[in-house]
């Protein structure tokens, strides 16, 4: 007996597949650009809108996309693929770019 106990409305339950039934529930987040209320949608997006806020490529990694600020030591560091581009990475920006970017629901 494998999977996730559950614990919903006074109730406990297995639940085998957890990850089948968060996709049903979870909204999909994106990352919106909030002086354009643009949606990033690409990294070459992402390229210039942290471009305009100062950061710089930094190409020490190729398995990664990464930017950094010379004038602070934060690094942003993103999977090589959007297709991989998950919350985490939206937050990440976020917070070191706290007036320019925000997570939103789909």
């Amino acid at each position: 007996m494998s999977g996730v106990w559950r614990f919903k409305n006074g109730v406990v339950r297995l639940v085998e597949n957890p990850a089948g039934e968060q996709s049903s529930t979870m909204k999909r987040k994106a990352l919106l650009h909030t002086p354009t209320n643009e949606v990033i949608r690409s990294y070459s997006s992402l390229e210039r809108k942290l471009g305009g806020l100062g950061w710089e490529r930094y190409y020490e990694d190729p398995e990664l996309l990464q930017f950094h600020k010379p004038t602070s030591i934060d690094l942003i560091s993103l999977p090589l693929h959007f297709a991989r581009f998950k919350s985490i990475h939206m937050y990440d920006i976020v917070l070191k770019n706290r007036d320019f970017f925000r997570v939103v629901d789909l």
